[in-house]
């Protein structure tokens, strides 16, 4: 061990821990703020669609203009629609929302870098937060369904939180929609050739998505789901 990497070790242990222990009971009255006011705002939305989907999007672009057709269509139907607040796929489907003229939600997330509100949420509809795990509670506790445009690891992240939480039923089932077979064909056909038959998921598990082209079949695919099951919050 050199002598840097010592001076590294004896700092580690000799770390004033209790103060440590300290910020984090701060920590926890922080998170409860964060759970009370999502809480409080989002009990009111009634029935909305999260959409999901990269920050990095142009707009003008095929999945931006897809975006925001299936949030105006969606709007149209009845629904809200509830993003991450930010600017691209986030984005568009708040301007969707909004020339609908329906509810446009938007959760942000402070980041040091992307993240700034776009200017198409509901001023009485945005929440901005520090924490990714409260944030991500809203997503699922008041949406009715996901909408998963094109992506990065965000994105996956709150794909498979929604595909775990209904797997284990520690929410019931609604509907989740993947936009753009050519980006997410490739992904589920691995899960089908390695995780399916490596038997770490079941066959059923393959059916609690849908993938589709188009902004009238992912409506379609929302609508048919409550055609067949009762639409409620996921309490």
């Amino acid at each position: 061990m050199s002598a840097e990497e010592d001076k590294i070790r004896k700092a580690f242990i000799e770390k004033d821990w209790q103060e440590i222990k300290t910020q984090d009971t701060w920590w926890m009255f922080k998170m409860m703020a964060e759970f009370v006011e999502g809480f409080e705002k989002l009990s009111k939305i009634g029935p909305c669609v999260s959409i999901f989907g990269s920050a990095r999007t142009k707009p003008d672009t095929k999945y931006y203009n897809l975006a925001e057709d299936i949030a105006f269509r969606l709007c149209k139907e009845g629904y809200g629609v509830i993003t991450g607040g930010g600017p691209g796929i986030m984005e568009a489907g708040n301007k969707g929302a909004h020339r609908a003229g329906g509810k446009s939600v938007g959760l942000n997330i402070k980041l040091p870098f992307e993240q700034y509100s776009n200017p198409y949420i509901d001023l009485d509809n945005i929440i901005t937060f520090d924490y990714f795990f409260v944030r991500k509670l809203m997503f699922i506790k008041y949406a009715q369904g996901f909408v998963v445009m094109p992506g990065g690891f965000g994105t996956l992240d709150e794909l498979y939180e929604a595909l775990t939480l209904i797997q284990t039923k520690k929410i019931g089932r609604f509907p989740i929609v993947l936009v753009g077979s050519a980006y997410w064909s490739g992904l589920f056909e691995w899960i089908k050739t390695t995780m399916l038959a490596e038997g770490n998921i079941n066959e059923e598990d393959l059916n609690l998505v849908r993938i589709v082209d188009t902004a009238e079949e992912c409506v379609a695919k929302i609508d048919e789901f409550y055609t067949k099951y009762l639409l409620k919050p996921n309490f």
